[in-house]
């Protein structure tokens, strides 16, 4: 444990936040609270020691331990004091911090991407973490908004990161390294060379359990920046803020079990497509890819998988019953 109230730390970016055009959610009503349905109180049980939000608590030993940080854009339609209070409205007793990130730390840094929304400046938030949280946190998981936690957070929180190892991710050796990074970017000796001796895996950093002491002495952030110069200048890769991710740590991240990043269950980046759960056990379940699970509920064109996201959804004004059950799956395990 790392923070004075022996607090769990977690890192959010805003899901009224983190999406552009159809992913973003509208708000109508004039007093925010009355947006949300208030969710149940949830305690430690008596073994605990000291004292995605709704799918985090509920599935914790120890709830009471959470603390979150929540990364709101300057830009945003939601300024962070209403985010405060909408947050305040819905979990009463939970311990959290908003943090303001400022758009013109990436504006000359991000370039386009094969999907507009992979554009926003907000995704690359979770590079300046260490820049953004106070020194005294030593340690946070990353969870991208489109999540859902299905099992004890405490779990992950456990996982030790050996040696100097600053990231633990779930790890994909099977995927096609190569395609994430341009033929420009494989002919260049001066460029591939990072690799050299790795074994390098695709990893997806919307799930990350990150020592951010270890990061700020390695100046991971800089590092990162680089290549982002690089890309505005060669083009070395194609997708967002995961490539430069993969230029600095990859084949030297702390593999962790697959359950904990069932990924793509919004689709690819480019096609609004249905999935399935991938096969093995759940404890992490993500939407990342171009479709949003509360985005296609409300159109009336769900995939499956998205009444999967449905219980945990606390907005008041979705048009699609919460408690709707699907043949196939189990809420009750879930």
């Amino acid at each position: 444990m790392f923070l004075s109230r022996s607090v769990l730390g977690f890192i959010f970016l805003s899901s009224l936040l983190l999406f552009p055009a159809n992913s973003i959610r509208l708000f109508k009503a004039e007093d925010e609270s009355d947006l949300f349905m208030e969710a149940p109180v949830y305690q430690n049980g008596p073994h605990c020691p000291v004292l995605a939000i709704h799918s985090v608590v509920k599935h914790g030993s120890c709830p009471q331990n959470v603390f979150f940080h929540f990364i709101a854009s300057d830009s945003s339609l939601v300024v962070p004091t209403q985010l405060t209070r909408i947050v305040k409205s819905v979990f009463q007793s939970l311990s959290f911090k908003v943090y303001v990130f400022q758009k013109k730390l990436v504006s000359d840094l991000v370039s386009s991407s094969i999907r507009q929304a992979l554009d926003n400046p907000l995704n690359y938030a979770r590079i300046y973490l260490a820049d953004l949280l106070e020194t005294c946190i030593q340690k946070v998981i990353y969870l991208d908004s489109d999540t859902i936690v299905v099992d004890d957070i405490q779990k992950l929180w456990n996982i030790n990161l050996t040696g100097s190892r600053t990231i633990g991710a779930p790890e994909y050796c099977n995927a096609n390294f190569d395609k994430y990074f341009t033929s420009d970017f494989w002919s260049s000796p001066g460029f591939s060379k990072v690799f050299e001796g790795k074994r390098a895996c695709y990893f997806n950093t919307g799930v990350m359990v990150m020592d951010l002491g270890r990061w700020r002495q390695g100046d991971y952030t800089r590092e990162i920046e680089k290549w982002m110069r690089v890309q505005k200048d060669k083009r070395i890769y194609e997708l967002g803020s995961l490539p430069p991710f993969l230029l600095v740590f990859g084949g030297d991240i702390e593999a962790i079990d697959h359950r904990w990043n069932q990924h793509g269950l919004g689709g690819d980046n480019l096609v609004n497509s249905c999935r399935t759960l991938h096969p093995g056990p759940v404890s992490l379940l993500h939407w990342s890819g171009k479709g949003k699970p509360w985005v296609r509920l409300d159109a009336k064109r769900p995939c499956s998988i998205d009444f999967l996201w449905a219980p945990y959804d606390l907005y008041k004004f979705h048009r699609y019953s919460r408690h709707r059950q699907l043949e196939g799956f189990r809420f009750d395990s879930l």
